[in-house]
């Protein structure tokens, strides 16, 4: 999978492409349909301000959020790609610079594990996961999250899992 990606202010600087680029590569070896040379990913850091205006006018939700996917192949299609061929646009992600930093100061964790569980989360979504269907999907997806970020050794987001 290759990333574009774009880093706005507020985002301090830092590693973030990196980090990015790790939380994708540990992903591809839990989420093997992710592990495709063909995908392409655009991720842009940015503001809540931006993130606001996206939510507004994509999911009509008058508020920022910490991160939002957008999806641009089905789940079948991304399983029945094939590793030969042009790109293809898996989707895009953005993440919101104040809504992570106040999220993981809430946390007690570094900004930068909270954004690489948020990066692991959107790649999930445009992947075709969807923790809003079932407990049980919302389960799978959770899991597949805290075995990526057990690669990056970040510690499990949702508590203790054995």
């Amino acid at each position: 999978m290759n990333l574009e990606i774009d880093i706005e202010d507020p985002w301090p600087s830092g590693e973030w492409e990196d980090l990015a680029e790790t939380a994708a590569r540990a992903l591809a070896q839990v989420a093997p349909e992710l592990n495709n040379p063909r995908l392409c990913v655009s991720l842009i850091f940015t503001s809540d301000e931006e993130i606001h205006t996206l939510n507004r006018e994509w999911r009509q939700r008058d508020k920022p959020t910490n991160v939002l996917s957008f999806p641009m192949l089905d789940r079948e299609d991304l399983l029945e790609l094939a590793p030969e061929g042009p790109p293809e646009l898996l989707g895009d992600i953005a993440l919101a610079h104040e809504t992570c930093a106040r999220e993981a100061a809430e946390k007690g964790v570094p900004l930068g594990h909270h954004a690489a569980h948020l990066i692991v989360h959107g790649l999930l979504h445009l992947a075709g996961h969807d923790h809003e269907i079932s407990p049980a999907d919302a389960d799978a997806m959770e899991a597949l999250e805290t075995k990526a970020l057990a690669l990056m050794g970040i510690a499990d987001p949702y508590g203790d899992r054995e």
